[in-house]
């Protein structure tokens, strides 16, 4: 049974933020408009629940009637009833579980080929173009920040920013080690050979989360490399920023301005400063992060893309999908997804039964 108080904390907070928004309280309008967001869904969950446990009572009332009519029809509904409540329940406590402030949030997207040399690049350009038609499906904004191309295609390592609502919540499963088997187009032979890409994705980092001392930047320019004529030759357009307490280095040169360049480089230098303060903190808060769903280990080999058998094989869940084409084009990625997401939460909950 849930704690009625708390539940009623939580209508009475849904009203009195509808109230003050029907008032037209322009003092805090943004931040009440976001709360109500947010509370709008557990209202009604709450709603839901309050209503199925009354019928619940009712029906138990009616199986000890004096009316034989009317115990025989309590009797034949109140099982259909209690499992109603029962998932009632459950979708309840969900909603009511912390949840990760960075969920709302966008993402900068880093993909590196892991082992497999050129192989490994050009699966790095695959996975990719995956996100790319995935972000499209879904209407969020992808925008390329820094990309070193490989040998023979692909990339060595991409970095990109996906803009949209809900963009970390779902591509947060995301980081780790993907492995890909098939045969390269080199193959003569025609061996299946191995290679691996990492993905990292860090939540999107406002100046607002985090404050970062220009004392503890060394800001270097230089010349871009690569393809690019004249231009490249002349201008000392790149920037490379680095975080002297860290360490953490970034590079930047995809834009003509050295403006742009260094505000793409702040922007993913906060983000990785975001996630290394979030993955400390969750390490105080959790001696077995490791074992958990979306713990951005990016160590571990999470999930196989076998092209000859057409298979993906998510290996935190135990999931195989024979549809490697619709995965590829984004299509089927939330088939993975969303029981990554719902294997998290029923781990939340049982943490939060347990404590």
């Amino acid at each position: 049974m849930l704690p009625a108080e708390k539940l009623d904390i939580i209508l009475r907070r849904h009203e009195e933020i509808e109230h003050r928004l029907a008032q037209g309280d322009a003092s805090a309008f943004s931040a009440l408009s976001r709360e109500l967001a947010d509370l709008e869904p557990v209202a009604a969950s709450i709603r839901a629940y309050r209503a199925l446990l009354t019928e619940v009572d009712d029906l138990e009332g009616l199986t000890s009637s004096a009316d034989a009519d009317m115990r025989a029809m309590a009797s034949e509904e109140l099982p259909g009833a209690r499992e109603k409540l029962a998932e009632a329940e459950r979708a309840l406590r969900l909603s009511l579980l912390p949840r990760d402030a960075a969920d709302e949030k966008g993402a900068i997207l880093e993909i590196r080929a892991g082992t497999g040399g050129d192989e490994a690049a050009l699966f790095a350009g695959d996975l990719f173009r995956m996100y790319q038609k995935y972000a499209a499906l879904h209407g969020w904004k992808m925008e390329l920040l820094s990309a070193s191309e490989g040998t023979a295609g692909g990339f060595k390592e991409i970095i990109a920013q996906v803009q949209g609502r809900g963009v970390f919540a779902r591509l947060k499963f995301e980081s780790g080690t993907h492995r890909v088997q098939r045969v390269p187009a080199t193959e003569t032979q025609g061996r299946i050979h191995t290679s691996a890409a990492t993905v990292a994705v860090l939540p999107e980092a406002q100046e607002v989360d985090l404050a970062i001392d220009e004392g503890d930047l060394r800001i270097d320019t230089m010349r871009a490399g690569g393809a690019g004529g004249q231009h490249v030759n002349k201008t000392e357009s790149a920037i490379r920023i680095t975080h002297i307490p860290s360490g953490i280095v970034v590079m930047m040169q995809e834009e003509r301005s050295q403006h742009r360049n260094k505000a793409k480089a702040m922007e993913v230098l906060r983000s990785r400063l975001f996630d290394l303060e979030r993955n400390r903190l969750d390490s105080e808060r959790a001696a077995d992060r490791k074992a958990q769903v979306g713990s951005g280990d990016r160590s571990e080999r999470i999930r196989t893309y076998n092209f000859p058998q057409g298979r993906v094989s998510e290996h935190r869940i135990n999931l195989t999908l024979y549809k490697i084409d619709k995965v590829m084009e984004g299509e089927a990625l939330d088939e993975i997804l969303d029981p990554l997401i719902a294997d998290h939460q029923a781990r939340l909950l049982a943490e939060s039964e347990a404590a």
